[in-house]
């Protein structure tokens, strides 16, 4: 199949891109950066130049496509909610969103999917209730900004596509993400969990989450939202436990939530607050995890000597 992945040089990006080649897919990547990238020599991939707000030259390329991926969004994390910062956060995501919705019905053969990345703030901090993609939307900035999102993807039905909206949870891999700031104080003797320690947190591997993507693919039975975490959502104290066991450090030196609130203002929550999300749809439609645990996931990505791997 034919592949357009908007944000396919990110994070996760790289690695669903990786995995659709390696099944025999071709992929043209939008990028705001092309003139960055050296021209492929596999001919499955190519970088192609957008701004992702306007139409333009980009837009051609992906005539004939199959599917279209949206990975694109500035990183959540990065710096504080300022009320302008929230709004770079809710453009970063909804303008090329729109652009490839602007897009699509220009070209003479439309593509049969379009998948849009999305997040499990998606329901709010709920406690300990387990969610599932049927459960309702929460409360707050990320919620709100995961349910604009979606609206505005699902949008594509309305020309016949079958959209779906993965919300993903914490993403774990060895370059980048959420564990990469996380394992810096681990190497200093400093680790342990951000307090209260009873949020949960509701991660997948990486590599798990690219091959979760073409699943729904190839899966035209799979429809609506689904959950992009794996099976076994744990607590914030058992997550640092197990990620200080494999890189054979104490997790001993708790983070108090007054102090990431003085340091992050509203960003805070993200940390402090948690979900128990279980992935009911991907279950049910027969996907299998490579990395299933927590146990499992970790030492993949760290590698033997307890270090983050390249």
């Amino acid at each position: 199949m034919k592949i357009v992945i908007a944000g396919g040089t990110g994070f996760i990006g790289r690695e669903v891109c990786r995995v659709l080649i390696n099944e025999g897919h071709s992929a043209i990547i939008l990028t705001r950066h092309a003139g960055n990238y050296t021209p492929s020599a596999d001919p499955q991939s190519r970088f192609v130049q957008w701004d992702g707000m306007t139409l333009g030259p980009w837009a051609q390329e992906c005539e004939g496509a199959d599917v279209v991926i949206n990975l694109s969004g500035a990183p959540i994390a990065d710096s504080r909610w300022t009320d302008k910062r929230k709004q770079e956060l809710i453009d970063s995501r909804v303008q090329p969103t729109q652009a490839l919705l602007r897009a699509i019905p220009t070209w003479k053969n439309k593509p049969h999917t379009f998948i849009s990345a999305s997040g499990i703030g998606f329901y709010g901090a709920r406690g300990e209730e387990e969610l599932n993609e049927t459960s309702t939307p929460g409360k707050g900035f990320l919620s709100d900004l995961s349910q604009v999102w979606e609206k505005t993807a699902m949008e594509a039905e309305g020309m016949g596509l079958r959209v779906i909206p993965i919300r993903f949870g914490m993403v774990l891999g060895p370059d980048g993400g959420a564990l990469s700031k996380m394992t810096l104080p681990f190497r200093l003797f400093l680790g342990g969990p951000v307090l209260p320690g009873t949020q949960f947190v509701s991660w997948i591997h990486r590599t798990d989450l690219a091959r979760l993507i073409l699943f729904v693919i190839t899966h035209s039975a799979v429809i609506g939202p689904v959950n992009g975490v794996a099976p076994e959502a744990v607590t914030m104290r058992d997550f640092c436990t197990t990620l200080g066991k494999s890189m054979n450090r104490p997790s001993w030196f708790p983070v108090p939530e007054f102090v990431l609130e003085i340091a992050l203002g509203e960003l805070a929550t993200m940390l402090t607050t948690g979900q128990r999300v279980h992935p009911q749809k991907a279950l049910k439609s027969g996907f299998s995890y490579s990395y299933p645990t927590l146990q499992e996931a970790l030492p993949s990505i760290l590698g033997k000597s307890g270090t983050q791997g390249t």
